[in-house]
């Protein structure tokens, strides 16, 4: 059975289909997709007349074009169709769905499908998600052509190839699409973020599920608590736990905060000891406090250490901490003795202890601190990283600029740290 040429389904729907004799059989309803190799492919035409749905099978095709469609059976021939769910059917489940657009790194719909000849096969090669696709199903793409001609302006295409396109389910039903995980994972942790906050909240918790752990891991540190906690409480704790365990340990107890308390509990569990530790430490903290605001993930050196040997220890050390602005000076009780930057370390003697160049005089807070105090200190004296000390002047944690510019610029829904 030949295919002429390539076509939209927008420009065969409600199209007549005849008969051997030129008799109408019926006007395209919709069309049934199959899993093919190398695309899906169109192994039946839905059609209607009467109100009545017939299937006419593609081996029974004779023409298919945007000008004819026929058939080589009868009237008498015609068999009922009757919806099932097993079916793929482009118009119900494909036609304004929601897709990924990668390249834009947005929720984008659906407004038509392209379909090509491929060995006599209709396949499915790509899906319009521009204007003109809108235009197309309104009956007015060539108008609009024409009226932007005037303006010496260009209706474009916008198409995403079905290479890229793979459905959230593995069942091709009720089909909402998105691409493939390696492409997700070049994204934007923000912009996977966005994306799952624009579909449902089941394609949203599948959509997280195929991530990698460590895209996984900064993408919902991007996402609003709500979603969080929706998509973690959703998941296995196992495989929650080594989400949380790529996140920093700040954002990690803000996480579980939001959990219903067993679950946070049965995740921590799934936690190695010492990072469990970590995080349960900052949940004991009130939300709006530097105890709250702040993470205990830093780097701090001894005073007799060199700065060749800083530099040295420092190359291994970053590639544990999210942020890293400072280098803290502490004695062998842990008690903040001073500070030094990183511009200040590289500029200075390797041979030269840290304890000859370091900044002793220090602004610090308690855990207990008001956040608005801690902001006005960080602004006050520009500094991007604030210590946390206990009343003895052991260092307990740091308040990064970024904490507070999140606590100034607060996400739709404030987060409420609760403790666990």
């Amino acid at each position: 059975m030949p295919f002429f040429g390539e076509l939209f389904v927008s420009e065969i729907l409600k199209k007549p289909v005849l008969d051997p004799e030129g008799e109408e059989l019926g006007r395209v309803k919709d069309l049934i997709v199959v899993k093919g190799d190398p695309l899906p492919k169109v192994s039946a035409i839905i059609i209607e007349k009467k109100k009545r749905l017939f299937n006419i099978p593609w081996s029974d095709i004779n023409f298919f074009n945007k000008r004819i469609i026929s058939a080589e059976i009868y009237s008498k021939d015609l068999q009922s169709y009757d919806l099932s769910e097993k079916d793929l059917l482009i118009v119900r489940y494909i036609l304004d769905k929601q897709i990924v657009d990668v390249n834009g790194a947005k929720v984008v719909r659906v407004n038509d499908v392209k379909l090509e000849g491929f060995k006599s096969e209709a396949v499915l090669i790509a899906v319009d998600v521009g204007m003109r696709g809108i235009m197309r199903r309104l009956g007015v793409e060539r108008g609009g052509e024409d009226l932007l001609k005037i303006f010496k302006r260009h209706l474009s295409y916008n198409l995403i190839s079905w290479n890229y396109i793979q459905p959230l389910e593995p069942k091709l039903t009720k089909i909402s699409l998105t691409v493939p995980r390696q492409m997700v994972s070049e994204l934007h942790p923000a912009d996977i973020a966005e994306i799952i906050s624009q579909v449902s909240h089941k394609e949203g918790a599948t959509f997280f599920k195929n991530l990698d752990i460590e895209t996984a891991a900064e993408a919902l540190s991007e996402l609003q608590p709500d979603v969080q906690a929706a998509i973690i409480t959703g998941m296995d704790a196992e495989k929650a736990a080594d989400i949380i365990e790529e996140m920093p340990p700040d954002e990690a107890a803000d996480v579980l905060s939001d959990l219903p308390v067993d679950k946070a509990k049965e995740i921590l569990e799934h936690i190695e000891k010492e990072e469990a530790e970590d995080i349960q430490e900052l949940l004991s903290h009130e939300e709006d406090t530097a105890g709250g605001l702040m993470t205990n993930e830093f780097i701090a050196y001894p005073p007799e250490t060199t700065v060749r040997e800083a530099i040295d220890r420092f190359k291994k050390d970053a590639g544990e901490v999210e942020t890293v602005y400072y280098i803290y000076v502490i004695d062998t009780n842990e008690k903040l003795v001073g500070v030094i930057s990183l511009r200040e370390l590289l500029l200075a003697d390797l041979d030269t202890k840290i304890s000859d160049i370091i900044e002793t005089k220090i602004k610090t807070v308690t855990p207990d601190t008001d956040d608005n105090e801690v902001a006005e200190i960080i602004s006050k004296y520009n500094l991007v990283a604030l210590p946390v000390v206990d009343t003895e002047g052991v260092l307990l944690g740091i308040v990064t600029i970024d904490d507070i510019l999140d606590r100034i610029l607060p996400p739709a829904a404030k987060r409420k740290r609760r403790k666990v």
